[in-house]
């Protein structure tokens, strides 16, 4: 079967493009979420709940603590584009917009959905809009939703390009494997 097996119900020739993607997706979400909530909009940032008030209040401590998510950001950003460069220089990969696309979202989804669980609700250490209209609850409950249908819709948006789903064909040379 070789280059007609599949890999998250997708051509196994996309994996490289959509690895590439969903590091993009992750570096690009961080980046939203550093740049537009803890800078623009000043909702929170990133130990701006932690337990301890000193830490809690200590502007400096936090905006540092923000530089250095937006590193780990970059870092996930420069490793999408190295991978996605590597993805684009083998013939097997088919150079697709719309699966690029769709795995950046996806990519971005799973920053929402991790970032959102770990750092809001098991850490507590900063919340999405602490001091907005409604609970503190409900907006973190609410960019944990948004992580999930970036995922859902990233996905569909690769399952939806022809070049990389797998055909009925290819499916049927396989029951039961998925």
């Amino acid at each position: 079967m070789g280059e007609q097996e599949t890999w998250l119900g997708l051509q196994r020739r996309a994996k490289p493009l959509v690895q590439a993607g969903i590091l993009l997706g992750l570096g690009v979400g961080g980046f939203f979420d550093g740049i537009v909530l803890h800078q623009i909009l000043q909702w929170h940032h990133m130990l701006s709940a932690h337990p301890d008030p000193t830490v809690a209040g200590d502007l400096r401590l936090n905006v540092m603590v923000d530089g250095f998510f937006h590193v780990a950001t970059y870092v996930f950003t420069i490793a999408g584009i190295i991978l996605l460069w590597r993805a684009w220089q083998n013939p097997a990969v088919l150079p697709s917009g719309r699966t690029l696309l769709g795995s950046t979202i996806l990519g971005w989804g799973i920053f929402n959905l991790v970032e959102g669980i770990v750092n809001h609700h098991l850490l507590g250490i900063h919340h999405v809009w602490p001091d907005g209209p409604g609970s503190v609850l409900l907006w973190d409950i609410a960019f944990l939703i948004w992580g999930i249908l970036f995922i859902v819709s990233g996905y569909a948006i690769v399952r939806s390009d022809d070049a990389v789903s797998p055909t009925p064909e290819e499916l049927e040379e396989r029951p039961g494997q998925e």
